[in-house]
């Protein structure tokens, strides 16, 4: 389970738009995972906590009501800014992650976990059926429309650049 940790992380980072909340959640998954891991019957281990973070996100969603989304720390945009540019594509780095960033914060619920798990967590279309208990033509259409609602929204800047 703790190879699969960063991962966990991410989606529930994605999911809850807060990295306190995510700590916190991931953390109850865990304990969760911990206490029913006699019920996991092999197969892909990082599926199966997956699902019991997404579950356990869900959870916290419906009982604290919230959807707002919550900025990245300036710790977490530094991490993903290289160290080896100069000052000047720093800062044009950090603008396009910034960017990507609010756009796929700005997705509904279910297109931003399509898009976490398929383009940032490299899971097959099977593996996000299987944590989302979706069929794979909606993860499909999901991840379709989620990258379409992403390129209207990040289109307009880039052409605006060139």
């Amino acid at each position: 389970m703790l190879v699969h940790l960063d991962s966990a992380y991410n989606l529930a980072r994605w999911l809850l738009r807060s990295e306190h909340d995510a700590q916190d959640v991931l953390q109850e998954a865990c304990l969760r995972a911990f206490r029913s891991f006699d019920t996991f019957r092999g197969g892909d281990g990082r599926c199966w906590l997956l699902a019991i973070v997404r579950n356990a996100c869900c959870s916290w969603l419906e009982r604290n009501h919230r959807d707002v989304p919550v900025p990245l720390t300036e710790d977490e945009l530094d991490q993903l800014v290289s160290e080896g540019d100069d000052p000047q594509g720093q800062l044009i780095r950090q603008a396009d992650v910034d960017q990507v960033r609010t756009a796929i914060d700005a997705l509904p619920a279910g297109f931003r976990e399509a898009i976490v798990l398929r383009d940032l967590e490299g899971l097959s279309y099977k593996e996000i059926s299987g944590i989302t208990g979706v069929p794979i033509g909606t993860v499909m259409s999901r991840l379709a429309r989620g990258r379409k609602r992403l390129e209207e929204r990040l289109l307009p800047g880039l052409l605006k650049e060139a």
